[in-house]
């Protein structure tokens, strides 16, 4: 089992296929792509992949005090029904940042007194 499945959140790890990881100028950059509708799920019957919105990158949880940005390619698809292009609404990008909520909670402000009085001895 890759190290790198106790590091990302669940969720990422159930939606994205891991494609690649570079650390460049010690920094880590991850590379996601979204998988790709199930066949079997009946609500997504009439979906024809219609390949990926361009990349997004957000920046994640620190590893061992180096940077971490995850590079996320998104899938659309086309209803072949309706004819409408459809995605999935991941909101896990806190709203007026490039970070994953999770982080962006992290560094709230009254979460950084919090933190801070925890020092090393």
């Amino acid at each position: 089992m890759p190290i790198i499945q106790f590091l990302l959140p669940e969720f990422i790890l159930e939606n994205f296929k891991l494609t690649s990881i570079d650390r460049q100028d010690g920094v880590f950059h991850v590379h996601i792509d979204e998988k790709n509708a199930d066949e079997n799920d009946p609500e997504r019957e009439n979906l024809l992949s219609k390949g990926f919105f361009p990349i997004i990158t957000v920046q994640d949880f620190p590893i061992r005090g180096h940077k971490v940005f995850l590079h996320i390619k998104r899938r659309r698809w086309l209803n072949t029904r309706t004819g409408k292009v459809v995605y999935r609404d991941w909101t896990e990008v806190a709203n007026g940042t490039r970070m994953t909520s999770e982080f962006s909670a992290f560094l709230k402000p009254g979460r950084r007194a919090e933190i801070g009085r925890y020092q090393p001895e």
